[in-house]
């Protein structure tokens, strides 16, 4: 009798238990949702209701690598083959808001029987557990998903980096084919120049120490560099965004004002004329600085 009481008192105790505890959290995704932001720490994909861009052709200077991510995004949106992207260069040249409007782009002339592409946001520091977000994403069939690692690169003694490389190529399980990746970097092989010379110069076969490495970058399909504007090239974008806002200001006067600009930040970027924009309609004229 008293091992049936005690087994009672067990059972109560773990359904107390069990209410006290707090729900086991959802992996579910918000089907509303055009964009997500991936937290690790949790394993949820928080949703993003609209995503912070500006249009596709605001985007000056940066043409050739506007259309072939455009025609990659599209073709990977209507189920045929297409590569993970690597966008590389100069700061503030347009990468990461050429992915968010090209992604904004396609989904706009998708086809209404289409689920819209999602965006998903993975920080740099939670790059190791692109596995589980893959695994979480594979079973999602009826939507496709643009994973967005922005400003993406490796320093000294990092082992991330090897995650990565194995979903790039595929490993054992692949990667699903609902899923790509496309990543920014300042950097065009995705680690320090220093930290590649200095294990060179100390290996004894220095081509094999860092070939595992340096070919990171190597197995994104796509690679598009962005480079440094020339003058001509900033202050067309200038003038586009001016266009597109309606400021009304005499063109010669705001191209002046936009080069002392960037001269004094030492860039010209598609960055640097947008916050010449926003300094301009704060301020009401380019000359009052």
């Amino acid at each position: 009798m008293n091992n049936v009481a005690n087994q009672d008192l067990l059972v109560r105790l773990v359904e107390a238990l069990e209410r006290l505890a707090p729900p086991p959290r959802s992996v579910a995704i918000a089907p509303e949702a055009e964009g997500y932001v991936w937290r690790a720490d949790a394993l949820v994909l928080d949703p993003v209701a609209t995503i912070a861009r500006v249009d596709l052709d605001l985007l000056r200077g940066i043409e050739r690598q506007r259309d072939a991510l455009l025609a990659n995004t599209r073709a990977f949106a209507e189920g045929q083959p297409a590569n993970n992207a690597l966008l590389w260069g100069a700061r503030g040249t347009g990468k990461s808001s050429l992915v968010k409007a090209v992604h904004a782009e396609v989904n706009r002339t998708l086809d209404g029987q289409k689920a819209p592409v999602a965006l998903v946001e993975v920080q740099r520091e939670d790059i190791g557990s692109l596995g589980k977000l893959l695994a979480i994403l594979a079973g999602e069939h009826e939507r496709r998903f643009v994973l967005f690692c922005d400003d993406l690169s490796f320093d000294h003694g990092e082992g991330d980096y090897k995650s990565l490389k194995a979903l790039l190529d595929g490993g054992i399980a692949g990667r699903p084919s609902n899923v790509i990746i496309y990543a920014t970097s300042n950097r065009r092989h995705l680690l320090a120049r220093d930290i590649v010379d200095n294990e060179r110069a100390t290996a004894i076969h220095p081509g094999e120490a860092t070939e595992e490495k340096v070919s990171l970058s190597d197995r994104f399909g796509l690679w598009l560099g962005f480079h440094a504007m020339v003058e001509t090239e900033y202050l067309d974008i200038v003038a586009s965004y001016a266009d597109r806002l309606g400021i009304g200001i005499d063109r010669a006067d705001l191209a002046q004002a936009a080069r002392e600009w960037a001269l004094a930040r030492g860039s010209r970027s598609g960055r640097t004329a947008w916050q010449f924009i926003q300094h301009v309609r704060g301020q009401g004229s380019p000359a009052s600085r």
